[in-house]
């Protein structure tokens, strides 16, 4: 093995690129749309490293042209699960052991695979599969996720550095980082491909072997992560890739004596359930297992009287309709003082009025489809709900149409009621709702705002008035895990803001930080005694 205390390669954020009209990236995106939808795949499960295929068959279809099939998949069954998981604990032992410079290096090697020779493959996976535009897969398939990785291998670096500060004479302390015992079981959601590759490789870094199960409408990219993943040398068992009935794998995953922890994002309901059950069978692990989970929010944006509207309206524009509101971050509140209503409105509704719907591979589309039709369903029926109650005003949108694709229109409802319906509850799609405040009712509307839902993922406060900000700063600190001030509530970023919330927005474990690593490991202390005592007797006894 060898001998050397290693300096991993200093971590920047991965440039974005910007497709614009006759830029050669726009040409190569396009060519690899084209070469995608041209073809249909057949995605096997990865167990041990190698393709498993099933009779049992699924089909991958843009949420925007649900006719087109891109590809076919194998289910899986519990005796896949069951497999995956003897494939993950049989590698283990070679993998923990790897030396943790040779880890790093296979990890730097898919954050440049992604970033360069993969970047249009895996962009145009991302924007097939998940219905994103050319710049929302940019800034989450290829940029967030080549800083995931190349951030976390530094973030490793740290943590083993981590040292006692004092070892006395005749005595050396020292502390080392081990891998859990078992494996971590990694279920991930359909919106960011860069968490879908983050939370299995993320564990694995650590010398962990994972059980990936992700979620059914993001497959399409997670086969090919899985084939970079395979292409930079990651050993066969260390990652094992399933795609099965969520409870199905859970009754295998969660009964097993080796399974020592979760990494997840994806609803509160689901994520309580998974508590649950792992509370119910503590008694048959092996150890007690490590619970990570990001579930969602219900994200603010609040506009103090001191505010610059035009930097308001583009803050909840995007905020609210970037990926069609598909982003856990996205703001889906929004509370606006009423001196500035008028003109924030005007603003709104002028750039509303600009935005181009439809499929994404026609680069003028802002917005595209939601995920799929059980999401389509539950967005029209609020928008339904919202067209009946009084006291709601439809300003924008309020139309939806699933004949070729899932397209909700971008919606903004105008309340009377600070805690309607669609104040408290996570819509997770493109309908945002305003609350317009007296301005003298600031410190009033910050108790709103913190009592109105159960989540504290992402919250903002856009004002010019420093004592407003200051008082909902603190005033809000934890209905919010990232606190944005004169910004937008979403677009965090690796190395710049750890990303996660507390309350029901999950276990605030910060994704793209050294916090989350942490959760990875289980750290061992050693003491060594140079030249221990030979006698039971102390001084004091005379």
């Amino acid at each position: 093995m060898l001998k050397g205390f290693f300096n991993v390669p200093i971590p920047v954020n991965e440039p974005i690129f910007g497709y614009a009209p006759g830029s050669k990236e726009r040409e190569l995106l396009a060519a690899a749309l084209t070469e995608a939808r041209s073809k249909e795949g057949n995605i096997p499960m990865y167990i041990g490293g190698k393709p498993v295929h099933t009779d049992t068959k699924g089909k991958v279809t843009p949420p925007h042209d649900h006719q087109h099939i891109l590809a076919h998949y194998s289910i899986g069954n519990k005796t896949h699960v069951q497999q995956a998981i003897d494939a993950a604990l049989a590698a283990k032992a070679k993998w923990e052991n790897l030396a943790w410079e040779q880890r790093a290096s296979i990890f730097l090697k898919i954050a440049d695979l992604i970033s360069g020779p993969y970047r249009y493959k895996l962009n145009a996976a991302t924007m097939l599969g998940q219905s994103k535009n050319a710049y929302q897969a940019e800034i989450d398939a290829v940029c967030e996720l080549a800083d995931f990785l190349r951030f976390n291998v530094d973030y490793m670096a740290q943590i083993y550095q981590q040292q006692p500060p004092v070892s006395p004479k005749g005595v050396w302390n020292r502390v080392e980082q081990r891998p859990l015992e078992g494996f971590v079981f990694a279920l991930t959601p359909f919106n960011f491909t860069a968490i879908a590759a983050n939370l299995p490789a993320s564990a694995a870094l650590m010398g962990n072997v994972v059980v990936w199960k992700p979620a059914d409408t993001q497959i399409y990219a997670a086969n090919l992560l899985m084939e970079i993943f395979i292409e930079a040398g990651l050993p066969e068992g260390v990652i094992n890739l399933i795609y099965a009935d969520g409870p199905e794998a859970g009754d295998v995953i969660f009964n097993s004596p080796d399974f020592a922890g979760i990494h997840f994002t994806g609803s509160t309901a689901v994520f309580q359930n998974i508590w649950r059950t792992i509370g119910t069978n503590i008694h048959k692990y092996k150890t007690y297992p490590r619970i990570v989970g990001e579930t969602g929010g219900k994200d603010f944006i609040l506009v103090h009287g001191s505010a610059d509207a035009e930097v308001s309206s583009t803050a909840i524009i995007r905020g609210a309709f970037e990926y069609q509101g598909q982003k856990c971050s996205a703001a889906s509140r929004v509370y606006i003082a009423k001196s500035l209503w008028p003109e924030i409105k005007k603003l709104m509704l002028r750039d509303l009025a600009t935005f181009k719907m439809g499929g994404t591979e026609d680069f003028g589309n802002f917005i595209n489809a939601v995920i799929d039709e059980r999401s389509f369903d539950k967005l029209s029926k609020y928008i339904d709900q919202a067209k009946a109650d009084a006291g709601v005003e439809i300003i924008a949108g309020g139309n939806y149409d699933k004949s070729k694709g899932y397209f909700i229109e971008p919606t903004v409802l105008v309340v009377e009621d600070a805690k309607y319906t669609t104040m408290c509850e996570e819509l997770f799609g493109p309908v945002l709702t305003v609350f317009v405040y007296d301005d003298n009712k600031f410190e009033e509307i910050l108790e709103v705002i913190d009592t109105t839902s159960i989540y504290a993922l992402t919250g903002a406060v856009i004002a010019q008035d420093r004592y407003a900000i200051e008082q909902a700063t603190i005033a809000l600190r934890n209905a919010a895990g990232n606190f944005y001030i004169n910004d937008k509530c979403t677009g965090a970023v690796v190395g710049q803001q750890p990303f996660g919330g507390a309350r029901g927005s999950g276990t605030n474990d910060k994704a793209g930080s050294m916090i989350n690593l942490l959760r990875w490991v289980s750290p061992r202390t050693i003491k060594e005694s140079f030249d221990p005592p030979k006698d039971y007797r102390y001084p004091f006894l005379g």
